[in-house]
């Protein structure tokens, strides 16, 4: 299981910038993206293997990160039984699993069905708040960690 992408957005509405390695803080997330300071929300992941299965859906390719989400994973797939379960990425950083990311209206703007495509099965990714601060790059191993 690998972390393939990161991506911070600049202001609330910002687009994402997509960045190949960062920093992690308990009180902000990943330093300069404009979410990180939400308790509940400070990091969202994104399953590289749920975005394949959503873009077959609505047959068109679109970048992960118009998803607006901070990291794309390969390997793991998300649903009920991951909240409360933690993330080890690098081998420094650890994430605990808080809840579903939710695909919001702004989804409808990138494809009219992409809502509708990220909705079963968590394919919309999680929200993680950050236990252990650190640093991530492109590459780094990710594991569920016990």
């Amino acid at each position: 299981m690998e972390l393939n992408g990161i991506a911070i957005r600049i202001a609330p509405r910002a687009e994402m910038t997509l960045i190949d390695e960062c920093t992690v803080d308990t009180h902000e997330g990943i330093i300069e993206d404009a979410r990180g300071k939400s308790k509940r929300r400070q990091i969202t992941i994104l399953s590289e293997d749920d975005w394949s299965q959503v873009q077959e859906n609505i047959g068109q390719d679109i970048h992960w990160s118009k998803r607006r989400a901070n990291l794309l994973v390969k390997g793991l797939r998300f649903g009920p039984e991951s909240v409360g379960k933690r993330l080890l990425i690098n081998d420094q950083v650890l994430l605990e699993v808080i809840m579903e990311c939710d695909p919001c209206h702004r989804m409808d703007s990138v494809h009219p069905k992409l809502r509708e495509a990220l909705t079963p099965d968590w394919r919309g990714g999680i929200c993680c708040k950050v236990i252990k601060p650190g640093k991530l790059s492109v590459g780094s191993k990710v594991i569920w960690h016990d």
